[in-house]
């Protein structure tokens, strides 16, 4: 089921995700999940957190195989990350232009670390500790940032974010095109 895309503005985007209980899988997760796919797919998006779609939780999904024809390791690179941390980041840093399904219209140059290590759980709750480089590490951070309450342009800097400030607030009060469905 393709859900409405919470847009800049509203609380959600702020709260603070908290963490799903673990054990047993959880179908309701793995059914929210799916539709979470299926809503980032409709928005041709590559990465999609649960607060975007109104649910403070700790989980987002990512698939970057519409980057295949540019890097074909991301071919099969979709994945549900359930109560991701990340708990390392390399100091060398890098630029890259992101754009976000909560802000239509936004895109700006992001300063990120070029790989990070996390932990999370898969949909079956399936421990896993791996690093990630690139732009999967890049694309796992913005939705890692979503859990916590951030979105990319938090992380612009200041004369950056006082060029937005008209058009971000035109967000909160409805000003705004998206080709998808929005709240």
């Amino acid at each position: 089921m393709i859900l409405p895309i919470v847009i800049y503005g509203s609380p959600t985007l702020r709260g603070e995700s908290v963490e799903i209980e673990t054990g047993e899988v959880d179908l309701e997760v793995v059914k929210l999940a799916g539709d979470m796919f299926d809503t980032m797919y409709a928005a041709d998006g590559v990465g999609l957190a649960a607060p975007q779609v109104g649910h403070n939780i700790r989980l987002f999904v990512v698939d970057l195989s519409a980057w295949a024809d540019d890097e074909q390791e991301l071919a099969n690179f979709k994945r549900i990350f359930i109560n991701p941390e990340i708990y390392e980041c390399s100091e060398e840093e890098s630029h890259y232009n992101e754009g976000c399904l909560s802000l239509p219209g936004i895109n700006e140059d992001v300063l990120r670390p070029v790989s990070i290590r996390m932990r999370y759980l898969d949909e079956r709750f399936v421990p896993h500790d791996e690093e990630f480089t690139g732009r999967p590490a890049r694309v796992i951070q913005h939705e890692y940032d979503h859990l916590e309450g951030k979105v990319f342009t938090d992380r612009l800097t200041p004369l950056r974010r006082s060029l937005l400030k008209r058009k971000l607030e035109g967000f909160a009060k409805g000003r705004f095109k998206a080709s998808y469905r929005t709240r």
